[in-house]
């Protein structure tokens, strides 16, 4: 299985825990991302080091030839020092419809949200479209939890 992490890499607490717990299962990755918003060494090193397959890349529609998930990521204006450098990268990725149509068949698309623009809505009605799926499941997840612990 091929999972590609889409979007703002290096802010993206999500996707640097996500890469980290894929790790124990058999997996393949592929980092997609800009140069400036790339993996931090230390998620791909660490799972080079254990003998994963890592592809970087900025190009995401090749990735999605190959991959199983996209995990997409929204870029997130509070990380940026300068509003000018967030806006040439905020829209630099955009999974649309026909994105996902030109893909891997059955390609299932996943998100953290909340999203801004870079999925469109447009992929929401498609059946591999799992981020509402995966935010309701989140909450009952957290409820049992919260139950556990709380008594």
């Amino acid at each position: 299985m091929r999972v590609a992490l889409v979007g703002d890499l290096k802010n993206g607490r999500t996707v640097h825990s996500l890469a980290r717990a894929l790790s124990l299962f058999k997996i393949e990755y592929s980092f997609v991302a800009p140069a400036a918003l790339a993996m931090p060494t230390d998620v791909s090193d660490y799972l080079r080091e254990r003998g994963f397959s890592v592809e970087e890349t900025n190009d995401m529609a090749m990735a999605l030839q190959k991959s199983d998930v996209v995990y997409m990521t929204r870029v997130q204006k509070e990380r940026f020092a300068d509003v000018k450098q967030y806006e040439k990268m905020k829209n630099f990725y955009i999974l649309t419809r026909e994105v996902v149509q030109n893909a891997k068949p059955n390609l299932l698309v996943m998100h953290p949200l909340p999203r801004v623009d870079e999925i469109t809505t447009d992929v929401d009605a498609l059946p591999n479209a799992a981020y509402f799926r995966q935010a309701k499941n989140g909450v009952i997840v957290r409820m049992a939890l919260l139950a556990e612990i709380l008594g």
